[in-house]
């Protein structure tokens, strides 16, 4: 990261970037508090500018600060983000009533940091703090330790959303979670895996960064081993593992099926469980997971949209005699108890499907948004959320039924 010269005591270090900065007044009073006089503000326009001015090169990081608003220029945002990244400055996002779509996108762009506004007290100066930490070098204790003692032969769970914004990933991130940590005394050991290559959202949902040597593993798994795949690997609080998804944005047909044979299988040698998240998107290694899938959960809402793509896909796995059986669908903001007209809709749903929907979410409401925002899973962010408490019986029910298999083989 570049920085001022000793000698250089008055050089500005830092820049707020919004539209009208005295919108986020306790932004201003973050920044007084940690830079004293050392700032500055700019806005969208100015600071493409500025970027190519001498003054720049003493800046050490900048904050975008942006709202609902702001939202018809993200073009610009990404513009600004990457000429940031260009000259090596870092990027903390603070937005506030943005969508967690935009939100993510700009992180793709390559946000460093984000923060919600109103910014939580420390929260600014933590960020900075995270910033200017060196960047990891990925050290042997860093990795997750894989041993090549019996192979576990995990259970393999798969979300896989037939329209956007179903909260697939939301599923898969929680489940995953309440499998790692259903047990206080013999917990199992989980591994949650995105393969949404290009939209993959797993490591926004649990705060870790994306790791180059996930590309590096994904396009040579030929020579692949527990050493490798344990260095691609993340661990979430010591006690799930995770896979994110490529640092860049890769073709989704980068991996054969060969090579999510192999990912698979090496992820089920060494845990208990194994969770996918599938991207909405059916390719041609699609037909590789459902095949090794013991459940394959299939997450709609109560619209048209998921009536008309739950049906497109069961004529599609029955017209290639593939394992249709498989699919549980899961119902998301599932109407509640009280609800008898939108119970009776899931049931007629259900009926001209020719399916039968087995998992019924309730809504969680924002507090999901803003767990996915924060990076926490709901046990820890909102642990009496109806929506957490029904992924949590869902991953009781699951384990019980692994160990009962396990007990009786």
């Amino acid at each position: 990261m570049t920085s001022a010269t000793p000698k250089d005591e008055n050089a500005i270090l830092a820049c707020t970037i919004s539209r009208d900065v005295q919108n986020f007044d306790l932004l201003i009073e973050d920044m007084e508090a940690a830079l004293g006089e050392r700032w500055g503000d700019l806005g969208f326009a100015e600071a493409l500018a500025f970027f190519s001015q001498p003054d720049a090169d003493s800046l050490q990081f900048v904050a975008l600060a942006i709202d609902g608003e702001d939202e018809d220029n993200l073009s610009l945002m990404g513009e600004i983000i990457a000429r940031a990244k260009e000259k090596q400055i870092k990027i903390v996002l603070i937005a506030e009533d943005v969508t967690p779509a935009s939100l993510h996108q700009l992180l793709r762009k390559g946000a460093d940091e984000f923060v919600p506004y109103p910014l939580p007290e420390g929260e600014l100066q933590e960020a900075i703090d995270r910033m200017n930490q060196p960047d990891p070098v990925a050290p042997a204790q860093a990795a997750a330790p894989l041993t090549d003692g019996e192979s576990k032969e995990g259970a393999l769970f798969v979300v896989h959303g037939l329209a956007g914004g179903v909260g697939s990933t939301t599923l898969a991130v929680n489940l995953a979670w309440e499998l790692a940590t259903v047990s206080s005394k013999e917990a199992p050991s989980v591994c949650l895996i995105d393969l949404d290559l290009q939209f993959g959202t797993v490591s926004t949902y649990l705060d870790l960064p994306r790791r180059e040597t996930v590309f590096e593993m994904l396009s040579d798994t030929a020579s692949m081993d527990g050493e490798v795949f344990s260095q691609a690997i993340q661990t979430y609080e010591e006690k799930l593992h995770v896979l994110t998804a490529p640092s860049d944005m890769v073709p989704l047909d980068l991996i054969t099926p060969e090579d999510i044979e192999r990912v698979i299988d090496t992820a089920r040698k060494h845990f208990d469980y194994v969770i996918v998240d599938m991207p909405s998107t059916l390719v041609h290694w699609s037909e590789t997971i459902l095949q090794a899938a013991h459940v394959y959960f299939a997450m709609i809402e109560l619209d048209m949209r998921s009536a008309q793509n739950a049906l497109r896909l069961k004529r599609a796995l029955q017209a290639e005699e593939l394992p249709f059986n498989k699919l549980r669908f899961a119902l998301n903001r599932a109407p509640k108890f009280t609800d008898l007209n939108g119970k009776s809709r899931v049931k007629r749903m259900g009926e001209s499907l020719g399916i039968s929907i087995d998992l019924q979410l309730p809504d969680g409401g924002k507090p999901v948004m803003q767990s996915g925002d924060h990076g926490l899973p709901l046990a820890n962010s909102a642990a009496k959320n109806p929506l957490r408490r029904e992924i949590a019986k869902l991953a009781k029910s699951l384990h019980s039924l692994g160990s009962s298999s396990a007990e009786a083989a």
